[in-house]
């Protein structure tokens, strides 16, 4: 993939674009701010200073300013004046509107002070010294509260630029007496001691650093008014309700779930609530549940006999009165197949295709024209029953799923009266050795339905075809060659016969004994 550069960068990148003027003029020409936003302390605070040098710092620049809590270094984030090269400036009415719109009267915000200079490498060395002699410091703090019984966690230590101010933060739920801890604390440091309470919020602020979404703490990174967290957020953002996921480092619910609260409620207030009766293009229902996000709503729509019929998907947009909407059981819509199951729109597909040929062949039927290539057969029975089965080379005709007892009885009849294949209307029933068997009467009975021949008879077949039956030659001759329609049927019955009678046409297939002299 090509990197194309925006054209609105390679504009600023121009020289011709600002009359011909370098980096250099153009910061020349600046005059140094007048009054610089600045963010101190472990809490990061924000405070509004004056500023009377004549250096000219941008973003991001580290200074030297005076608070009310003593020197301290702090971070330059922008600028409320006109006389600013940073392209980040902001009005002082629009710093007011943030600050507003941020918590009010709760936002951080300081303007007793003082931006002294812009800090050096000296100054920077200074504040690491500090800030790593107040780590240093934080056991022998934490034994000596141990040892006066302090009923409080010491949480963390703030040593100012100057060294004049110990901060020190607690964690307590409840107001405590500290006086002689300050005082063991004040002689032991030798500077001001400062005792802060803080909550559980305020402890992940100071020693907290990366969150499970891999990102840095939003209390130490940006936000600076913590509001609580209800569990009605949790529930109408539809997140899991383990406290083990929804809650932060600090160990209550977590601060983004408040980001999208707002959204989630106005977009709910859209949704209808569940258990109520609202009408859709299908017909009525109840709603069953809703998703915020995408809109759309559960509905289980009444059945025609008074029950509760199938459950629909249906945007929020598509929604009308229960009174107005199509019956239960009229489709609504261009969509007759819609919510059926993949099955039935096969099925009902199939039926419709089959009407439409049944009415193409009577159409042809009354014009002369020949049928079509479904046949004479019912148009829903061509769609569901299969293709019956093709008689075999013997001549034995195979069962036709789903044949009834009735069908099996008349085709033993038409085989008893004809003899071969009653499928065929041109077998030779009364030629040859047809005749023999009518008039065998009871001899030619059959023993049940085909498929009670037992296995003996199989092997009979076997060895009438290996080595030939004596008593079968003139039925071949009379009614053509074996293998043809009709033959099959009337070679059983023969063998059935000899055995009855005990004369031959057993395993071996050979002619019957001749009679003794």
């Amino acid at each position: 993939m090509s990197i194309v550069p925006l054209p609105i960068f390679e504009r600023d990148a121009d020289p011709k674009f600002r009359d011909a003027m370098t980096d250099e003029e153009i910061y020349a020409r600046l005059k140094p701010p007048t009054s610089i936003v600045v963010k101190f302390g472990r809490m990061k605070l924000v405070g509004e200073y004056p500023y009377r040098g004549d250096a000219k710092p941008g973003c991001g620049s580290k200074l030297v300013v005076r608070t009310f809590r003593g020197v301290e270094i702090a971070e330059m984030l922008t600028t409320t004046c006109s006389n600013s090269g940073c392209g980040k400036s902001v009005s002082r009415s629009e710093m007011l509107d943030y600050i507003e719109n941020s918590g009010g009267r709760e936002y951080p915000f300081q303007t007793n002070g003082e931006v002294l200079r812009v800090a050096t490498v000296e100054d920077l060395n200074r504040a690491t010294a500090c800030a790593d002699k107040a780590r240093a410091a934080l056991g022998r703090v934490r034994d000596l509260a141990a040892s006066l019984k302090f009923p409080a966690k010491i949480v963390d230590l703030e040593l100012t630029f100057d060294e004049s101010l110990l901060l020190v933060y607690y964690l307590s739920d409840e107001r405590i007496d500290f006086r002689d801890l300050a005082q063991l604390l004040a002689r032991e440091f030798s500077c001001r001691i400062e005792m802060r309470q803080v909550g559980a919020r305020d402890e992940a602020r100071l020693v907290a650093d990366y969150e499970r979404c891999g990102q840095h703490c939003c209390c130490k990174n940006f936000l600076k008014v913590l509001k609580p967290i209800s569990m009605k957020s949790a529930k109408i953002q539809k997140a899991t309700l383990d406290p083990l996921k929804i809650s932060g480092r600090c160990g209550r619910l977590m601060c983004c779930l408040r980001y999208e609260d707002a959204t989630y409620e106005e977009l709910r207030k859209r949704l209808p609530k569940n258990k109520t009766r609202v009408g859709t293009p299908e017909g009525p229902g109840i709603v069953v549940d809703s998703k915020i996000l995408v809109q759309l709503v559960l509905v289980q729509l009444d059945s025609p006999d008074g029950g509760y019929g199938r459950e629909v998907a249906v945007p929020v947009e598509d929604l009308m009165d229960p009174n107005e909407c199509p019956k239960p059981g009229e489709v609504g819509g261009s969509d007759p197949l819609r919510g059926m199951s993949p099955r039935s729109v096969k099925q009902k597909l199939a039926a419709e295709r089959g009407e439409k040929l049944a009415k193409q062949d009577r159409y042809r039927e009354k014009s002369g024209g020949p049928k079509s290539p479904v046949g004479e057969a019912p148009a829903a029975a061509a769609a569901a029953a299969p293709a019956p089965a093709q008689p075999s080379a013997a001549g034995e005709a195979s069962a036709v799923t789903g044949e009834g007892a009735t069908k099996k009885k008349r085709r033993r009849r038409r085989k008893k009266k004809g003899g071969g294949n009653p499928a065929d209307p041109n077998a030779p029933a009364a030629q040859g050795g047809a005749t023999p068997n009518i008039a065998m009467g009871g001899a030619d009975r059959d023993d049940g339905d085909d498929g009670d021949d037992t296995a003996g008879d199989d092997a009979d077949d076997i060895t009438d075809e290996a080595g030939g039956d004596a008593g079968s030659s003139a039925a071949d001759g009379a009614t053509g060659e074996p293998g043809q329609p009709g033959d099959g049927g009337r070679r059983k019955r023969r063998r059935r016969r000899k055995k009855r009678r005990g004369g031959g046409g057993g395993e071996s297939g050979g002619a019957p004994p001749a009679p003794q002299a």
